[in-house]
C-alpha cells in the first residue's frame, strides 16, 4: 500500500504576475523550488490565502533571484496579483517511508525571500534565516 504524503511547501508566496495566454503551470523562483525541494515541472496544489480558490498544476523554473511567482493559464483566472498563496506537493510512500519522513516548509515574507524553514526532523525547531539562528 501507498500513502500519499505531505512532502514540502512553500508558505505565503505573493502572486507577482498572471498570464492568462500562457499554456498553463505557476513559474517560481528556481532558488525558491530549491529551499522548498520542489523539482521543475513537480505537480503542486496551490492554494490561494486571499479568496480561497484551490487548483494543481506543475511547476516551472523562473529566474534565480527573481522571487517570481506568476500563475499562468487557467489559474491566472483564479488569482490575482498580490495574493498569498501555499504552494504544496505531495509524494507516494509505503507506511514504512511515511513514518520516516519529514516535510520541509519555506516561509517567505511579503517580498518572497525565504523568511524561515521548519524543520520538522528537529521537533518545534525553526530555523530564522536572518540570524542564521534555531528557535526552539
Amino acid at each position: 500500500m501507498k500513502l500519499t504524503m505531505f512532502k514540502s511547501k512553500l508558505h505565503q508566496l505573493k502572486v507577482t504576475e498572471a498570464n492568462l495566454m500562457y499554456e498553463g503551470s505557476i513559474t517560481i523562483d528556481q532558488d525558491l523550488l530549491d529551499a522548498a525541494h520542489l523539482l521543475p515541472y513537480e505537480k503542486v496544489q496551490v492554494l490561494n490565502i486571499t479568496n480561497g480558490n484551490r487548483l494543481e498544476t506543475y511547476t516551472i523554473p523562473g529566474e534565480r533571484g527573481s522571487r517570481v511567482c506568476c500563475l499562468n493559464g487557467a489559474a491566472a483566472r483564479l488569482t490575482q496579483v498580490d495574493d498569498r498563496i501555499i504552494v504544496i506537493s505531495y509524494a507516494e510512500m509505503t507506511p514504512e517511508e511515511a513514518k520516516e519522513y519529514k516535510p520541509r516548509v519555506v516561509i517567505v515574507d511579503e517580498n518572497n525571500d525565504p523568511k524561515s524553514i521548519l524543520d520538522y526532523s528537529q521537533p518545534e525547531t525553526i530555523f530564522d534565516l536572518a540570524t542564521g539562528l534555531k528557535q526552539v
